[in-house]
């Protein structure tokens, strides 16, 4: 189970947290807006927009703020101008780190990740530096009590996916992006409860962390996450269960 993964599990649960802060309809909104902006405001002939919306319902997100934003987007409504941007570092211990942002103000943005990175050991680097080390990817993540491992990766498989994993609390569905929205539809046909779905970069190989450096690097991605400008975070850190959970309970 790749260290990405562990961390999603851990996405997981601040979720709600996120929601009562407005966190998560504050970055899905950007999200569905720029999607609107560059392929357009039908969620059927733009993947990206209908991977959002599909997202923002999981979420519960009200119709009203989903019209909304997709207006904005297109231009039916004014709003500020938001850019996409995605910056490459290290965290401690040599572990790769991408953030993928949407931002109205780009020298602002970069000047408080670069900050966040000193902060926590980690250093903000050059745009390349370790792109090559992710790929995109669509994850779905399931909590194990939902469903039989077996049968989830029956529906998965069937629907397109391409691998299931799974670490102790919890599935990740693993798809190509473009068969992202296929397959979740179709676990939510089955009526699989989702805890968590985005499309992202997904590290092709791990390093191993421990001690401080897992400590410091758990904490850097999480208060990344928690950026307002911040979409999603992707590290290719590696941590056992057992010191996971430690950190976690700490």
């Amino acid at each position: 189970m790749s260290g990405h993964s562990k961390w999603s599990s851990i996405k997981h649960k601040k979720a709600a947290r996120d929601a009562k802060r407005g966190k998560v309809f504050t970055k899905l909104i950007k999200e569905i807006t720029i999607a609107a902006r560059l392929g357009g405001g039908d969620i059927n002939a733009n993947p990206r927009l209908r991977t959002a919306v599909l997202t923002a319902r999981g979420q519960s997100m009200p119709n009203d703020n989903i019209e909304r934003a997709i207006k904005k987007g297109t231009g039916e409504i004014g709003g500020g101008q938001i850019e996409e941007v995605v910056y490459e570092g290290y965290g401690p211990g040599g572990v790769a780190i991408m953030v993928e942002v949407l931002t109205d103000n780009r020298n602002r943005t970069v000047a408080e990740l670069r900050f966040i990175f000193s902060r926590h050991g980690g250093n903000l680097g050059e745009a390349g530096c370790v792109g090559w080390m992710f790929k995109k990817r669509g994850m779905i993540g399931i909590e194990k009590s939902a469903i039989d491992e077996d049968k989830l990766l029956e529906l998965a498989l069937d629907a397109g996916a391409d691998d299931v994993q799974s670490d102790t609390e919890s599935y990740s569905v693993l798809t190509a992006p473009d068969k992202y929205a296929a397959v979740r539809e179709a676990l939510e046909k089955a009526r699989v409860p989702i805890a968590n779905g985005e499309i992202t970069l997904i590290p092709e190989n791990v390093v191993a962390v421990s001690g401080h450096h897992a400590e410091q690097v758990l904490k850097l991605v999480e208060e990344l996450e928690d950026h307002d400008d911040v979409q999603s975070v992707s590290a290719n850190f590696d941590i056992s269960d057992e010191e996971l959970a430690q950190i976690s309970a700490a």
